[in-house]
């Protein structure tokens, strides 16, 4: 049987988003059968280092993106998220932040927050269509 495609929430702290493209840009042929939402900005560096993936944009992080992805987890939207966080920087959004990290946990979506927990979600399937 062949499973399905998954909706992934895909965002990125300003120092990240680099490296998340990184990533994205590897693993660009599993993520080209999945449906990806991005915060605003992180949407636009992926969309141009991986232009063969779609991607739908939200709002940037501060602007309400955070919050729309975890209005998307609520409703169910969303399968896992992958949130390469920046730990060593402030964040004058970190109560968004803090929120979607809750809303993950309480409606048990799996988040990677590093590269080798995104790889793991690779290695583990999650990708797999």
């Amino acid at each position: 049987m062949e499973a399905a495609a998954k909706t992934l929430a895909l965002v990125a702290h300003d120092r990240m988003k680099e490296a998340l493209a990184d990533w994205a840009d590897a693993n660009s042929a599993a993520l080209a059968a999945h449906r990806l939402f991005c915060t605003g900005t992180t949407g636009a560096v992926l969309q141009k280092r991986c232009p063969g993936l779609s991607i739908t944009r939200l709002a940037s992080g501060p602007h309400g993106g955070d919050q729309q992805i975890g209005a998307l987890i609520v409703e169910g939207r969303i399968d896992a998220v992958v949130f390469f966080i920046d730990p060593l920087s402030p964040m004058p959004h970190d109560v968004d932040i803090k929120a979607l990290l809750r809303l993950a946990v309480v409606y048990d979506v799996p988040i990677a927050l590093s590269r080798r927990t995104a790889d793991l979600f690779v290695a583990a399937g999650l990708l797999a269509v």
